[in-house]
């Protein structure tokens, strides 16, 4: 078992809980058991549910398992295929321009099925979605949802012409609350650092979300979190 390489066309789930959303959600190639995972109801289920996939299942050693995951407390590990996902052009998606941080990433992908918005578009340069940290801070909801990696906002937009586009931007005029979304809907959310630039404001109907003047912004994976909610209750 080596270490992630984000040119390898496999990647690695880390722990117990996401194991179990790999193997059922996504195409897992081995099935990595810690020599200190005690015998007991969560091994058999995992063990038996490898075997219904047919599943190579490998005790490993926990020297390696804590060089792979940087932790002494990962248990079970799925080597999984990358593959990315089309988007539903009938649903509404959330689109993110240049995340750069693995956390928020993982942390938005678990909020974006929290809230029913399966779809989610990733503008490069990004964080790579296919990361441990990611798979690991999504608690297993990548598996879950469709995901693409776009070259540009261009190539999504051309490949999803009747979505109506929601740039939230602190130059916004309109507030989150005064919107009422068109169907089908993208949330489109900046870079943690920067946010959007400016041209983004002459692209569908920019939205403002409306904080304290004590803060100047809130973190990203708050503010989509934020929109997602609101966009909920629409579906």
């Amino acid at each position: 078992m080596d270490k992630y390489d984000k040119s390898s066309p496999t990647s690695f789930a880390l722990g117990l809980t996401v194991c179990f959303e790999a193997i059922q959600y996504s195409e897992v190639t081995k099935l990595y058991l810690s020599p200190n995972l005690n015998e007991g109801e969560t091994y058999d289920r995992l063990s038996q549910l490898a075997k219904e996939k047919h599943i190579p299942v490998i005790i490993n050693n926990q020297k390696i398992f804590k060089a792979l995951s940087g932790k002494d407390n990962v248990m079970a590990i799925a080597e999984f295929v990358k593959k990315e996902s089309q988007l539903d052009s009938n649903l509404p998606h959330c689109l993110l321009v240049n995340p750069m941080n693995m956390g928020n990433l993982g942390t938005i992908i678990r909020s974006c099925l929290a809230f029913g918005i399966k779809d989610l578009g990733i503008v490069k340069p990004a964080a790579d979605c296919f990361d441990p940290k990611v798979i690991r801070g999504s608690m297993g909801a990548f598996f879950r949802l469709r995901v693409h990696n776009f070259a540009s906002f261009e190539e999504y937009r051309k490949a999803y012409p009747d979505h109506h586009l929601y740039p939230f931007m602190l130059q916004a005029k309109k507030h989150l609350g005064e919107v009422e979304f068109q169907k089908p809907a993208t949330l489109i959310f900046g870079n943690e650092a920067k946010g959007l630039d400016r041209t983004y404001l002459d692209i569908g109907e920019p939205v403002l979300i409306k904080i304290s003047s004590e803060l100047d912004s809130l973190n990203l994976d708050n503010a989509v979190s934020i929109g997602l909610y609101e966009l909920s209750k629409t579906i």
